[in-house]
């Protein structure tokens, strides 16, 4: 029986209340620029897949990841509407950072409160995500702070999913060796095979075949 449990963010506890695209669209037309919404979401998977993974540090980086996001959205734009100026492109990714930490912007998977507060008084809880800071916003917006005794970012331990690195981090500031703590995620490789490569138990969560409910039967 573990001691501890870290979950995965997006995708495990959080996503969107609107695809990737529509949130770009509904940013951009705020600007006034018309941008849509289905060719974003097929450039936005696109850009993400080819975006460049970085090494793994152990230090916090710069901006909290702003410059990478910055990186991204330059080159959905790239795919998407080439022709926007400077300018235009610097004031729609100001808008479109703020926007994904919105109350609103993101949900909980519907399970997702009942087993948090089920396994709290039992399992320390953390996270571990390859996310930025606006992730703490997020998890205030959506009532699941009091939950977590840590949340332990990409952004601020210098290291991503999948490089095993950024859970022998966390495991460090927690105190625990690999064997005390379990891994909920829903990726097979940033998740799965990455908690598994610094030692760690997994739960493979693969939605609609499992859901979190099914992790707190196997521990309660």
């Amino acid at each position: 029986m573990p001691r501890a449990i870290f979950f995965d963010a997006a995708g495990t506890l959080i996503r969107l209340t609107k695809s990737v695209g529509t949130n770009y669209a509904l940013v951009a037309e705020r600007q006034g620029l018309a941008l849509d919404a289905a060719q974003l979401d097929r450039a936005f998977a696109a850009v993400w897949k080819d975006m460049p993974l970085r090494p793994a540090t152990g230090e916090p980086r710069a901006d909290d990841d702003q410059g990478w996001w910055r990186d991204l959205v330059e080159r959905l734009l790239d795919r998407v509407s080439p022709q926007v100026d400077p300018l235009d492109r610097d004031t729609f990714f100001e808008a479109a950072y703020g926007h994904f930490a919105e109350a609103g912007v993101w949900e909980l998977y519907p399970e997702v409160t009942e087993v948090l507060e089920a396994l709290a008084p039992r399992f320390e809880l953390a996270v571990v995500s390859n996310f930025d800071g606006r992730l703490r916003m997020i998890f205030e917006h959506l009532a699941i702070s009091k939950h977590f005794r840590h949340v332990f970012l990409s952004s601020e331990l210098g290291a991503d999913k999948p490089d095993p690195f950024i859970f022998q981090r966390a495991l460090e500031v927690i105190g625990l060796a690999p064997g005390d703590v379990l891994h909920a995620g829903d990726d097979p490789e940033r998740d799965w095979a990455a908690a598994r490569a610094a030692g760690l138990e997994v739960f493979r969560l693969k939605r609609p075949e499992n859901t979190l409910r099914d992790l707190a039967r196997l521990l309660l």
